[in-house]
């Protein structure tokens, strides 16, 4: 029986399948009504661990979340990623890793959540420009002043990981991957072994049409849908893997955390995990 629940840390229990915020329109308007109403509805089914960012909206995501769910139940945990800022010449979106933005991205989190120290903060990608050691050090501070509980990488090699865990405890990990895209195998593998949870962004997509076909026969042999399926595979392909599909809608929603009773069995698990072979 595949488990349904993940100590994140070694101490934070969260349920496996998550949501993800980044789809959630945060504008004022009846789609920022529809996004407050979709999060609410994701802890009424049940939802832990919903994943936001400052790079979505600068901190609007946040704030949205903030509006539909403070104050929250205990045992929901937000996480946020921090490190990519608008220090382009024009005012674009780059990777910022300097030690003085992480503290500043940190502090507008904790003001827009409403909450005195973040769970579990990741690093939303390593910025080239600034020395790993600065960056993780950076956070490991802020966790010595309670400010963060755990800290997180996010788009990391194995290398990556191994030189930031010389540094400090790394909770959790979130990369690409998927039914079709395991590129990052390597890294699940590290996660895995190290009882690293592995947050696994993009958990739906598609790849040739072959490939399709053959989730999607799968699919009807199990009465779900091929969503369903590329989600009930990640939860049984490992046990560090919590899948945070985003949408914008509640029926969708209610689709993707309906995948979590789905059972493949090993036969269905074999054909499926021979997809990017046949890609």
């Amino acid at each position: 029986m595949t488990s349904t629940a993940f100590l994140i840390g070694g101490d934070l229990k969260v349920r496996r399948l998550g949501f993800g915020a980044m789809q959630l329109p945060a504008e004022p308007g009846p789609a920022r009504e529809t996004s407050l109403a979709v999060a609410r509805r994701a802890v009424e089914l049940g939802v832990t661990l919903i994943d936001t960012a400052h790079l979505y909206g600068g901190g609007a995501n946040e704030e949205l979340l903030a509006e539909a769910l403070y104050p929250y139940p205990e045992e929901l945990l937000i996480t946020t990623k921090v490190g990519v800022a608008r220090s382009g010449p024009s005012g674009e979106w780059e990777l910022d890793g300097r030690p003085a933005v992480l503290r500043d991205q940190v502090e507008q989190a904790l003001r827009r959540l409403r909450v005195e120290r973040i769970e579990l903060l990741q690093l939303h990608r390593i910025d080239p420009q600034t020395p790993l050691a600065d960056q993780v050090g950076t956070l490991r501070d802020l966790r010595t002043e309670g400010k963060i509980g755990r800290i997180g990488l996010s788009e990391v090699t194995v290398d990556d990981l191994n030189q930031a865990q010389d540094i400090v405890d790394v909770a959790s990990v979130q990369n690409r991957y998927n039914l079709l895209d395991r590129e990052h195998e390597p890294v699940l593998a590290a996660c895995e072994a190290a009882g690293i949870a592995f947050l696994p962004w993009r958990p739906v997509a598609w790849g040739e049409a072959g490939a399709r076909a053959e989730v999607a026969a799968v699919a009807a042999e199990v009465d779900a849908t091929p969503t369903q399926v590329a989600l009930a595979w990640l939860l049984g392909h490992s046990p560090v893997i919590l899948p945070i599909p985003g949408t914008a809608r509640i029926d969708h929603l209610e689709e993707n955390l309906a995948a979590e009773r789905l059972h493949l069995t090993q036969a269905h698990r074999d054909r499926l995990n021979r997809l990017p072979e046949l890609a």
